[in-house]
């Protein structure tokens, strides 16, 4: 196969040549991405600790009882945890909402903050849900606002010029999000797991996510968390130098990765994002809304049949993925900063996506 031999090939950016690969819309081959609905070869099973997370708190984020997860490694990537979809029916749509109609409101920061009027920015979902509702398959419509949404930043707002964090560009972070984030990661191991900052990567068919590494964060001892929803891609995983060349693996919808120990400063990629693999406009994982009988404190919300109908329009050329991360170990603080009102922000649109149809530049971490 051909992305095997460029595997063995190795040598000066042996990553970037399989991230072009992957990358190519014709590329049919696909044979050896790693598929964890069928694990094999160098996957293995991973122990999670399913004591540390009760049903009732898995329940209120809207995941199933630790028990019932999956969770996988792969052979030579310490500290990387797959788990395949372990949301209870329905409890995606809640995300995928959040991420379309809440998360974008100010005080929070989106790409489109950089080129419009503040007043313009306010109220994206309310611009954008009768024009995605009413859209139909031509390519030539113009793009909603939502369709143009590239990031969202949430609590520490990265810095897109300086790629750092600051004490003075910080906003609440999601409780709901938050809650979410302390029960995978406990899960995984990690008590007390604070969700301090989020960036959340919007996708289209034509969308990808350069290499980089995330290493902005000043405590890289706590994980890094990774949930996707909508459309699949292909995601890839490497080494500590560029030289090394990169496992590849599906994503699909509901998925989340935990990148911790060894595997959270690796360099990583999303080539490619394609239709998810049921050949259905959305997973059959977003068919089902939420049960009626959510229980006492649940984060989950009931959309709206209206609100999901944009939500699902979105989603069929689209994908939604959520980085949390903690910023700092506890009681940490941020050094001494001179010369910036830490509101630096990415240059232009596409900073951190590579897209077939903006300029190329190297990309910005995320």
């Amino acid at each position: 196969a051909a992305a095997a031999a460029l595997t063995r090939e190795g040598g000066e950016d042996a990553f970037r040549r399989l991230f072009r690969f992957y990358r190519q819309r014709d590329t049919s081959d696909l044979r050896g991405v790693v598929d964890f609905s069928a694990p094999g070869g160098q996957v293995f099973r991973s122990q999670l600790s399913i004591s540390s997370v009760s049903d009732q708190d898995a329940y209120r984020a809207g995941l199933q009882p630790v028990s019932q997860w999956k969770a996988y490694g792969l052979s030579g990537y310490p500290g990387f945890i797959f788990i395949p979809n372990p949301f209870l029916p329905g409890c995606q749509r809640h995300w995928v909402k959040q991420c379309l109609k809440l998360y974008p409101q100010k005080p929070n920061v989106c790409n489109l903050d950089l080129h419009m009027a503040p007043e313009k920015t306010i109220d994206l979902w309310g611009q954008s849900k009768e024009q995605l509702r009413r859209k139909g398959s031509s390519k030539w419509e113009p793009r909603s606002l939502l369709e143009k949404l590239r990031w969202v930043t949430l609590g520490y707002h990265y810095n897109w010029d300086t790629k750092k964090y600051s004490a003075n560009h910080h906003t609440p972070f999601p409780s709901d999000l938050a809650f979410l984030s302390e029960q995978v990661a406990a899960a995984c191991g990690f008590q007390g797991f604070q969700a301090q900052a989020g960036i959340l990567n919007y996708y289209h068919f034509d969308s990808s996510l350069g290499i980089h590494v995330d290493e902005s964060e000043l405590d890289h001892s706590r994980p890094l968390l990774s949930f996707s929803f909508g459309q699949s891609s292909i995601f890839l995983l490497g080494g500590l130098k560029r030289e090394e060349a990169p496992t590849a693996m599906f994503m699909h919808s509901g998925d989340i990765m935990v990148m911790s120990g060894f595997s959270r400063l690796l360099y990583h990629a999303v080539p490619r994002v394609l239709p998810n693999p049921e050949g259905t406009a959305l997973p059959s994982c977003l068919d089902q809304a939420p049960s009626s009988d959510l229980p006492v404190g649940s984060v989950i919300e009931h959309s709206s049949d209206e609100d999901w109908q944009v939500c699902a329009k979105y989603l069929q050329s689209s994908r939604i993925n959520m980085t949390i991360r903690q910023v700092l170990a506890e009681g940490q603080k941020f050094p001494e900063e001179s010369g910036t009102n830490g509101k630096g922000q990415a240059p232009y649109e596409d900073s951190h996506h590579e897209n077939s149809k903006a300029k190329r530049h190297k990309p910005n971490t995320v």
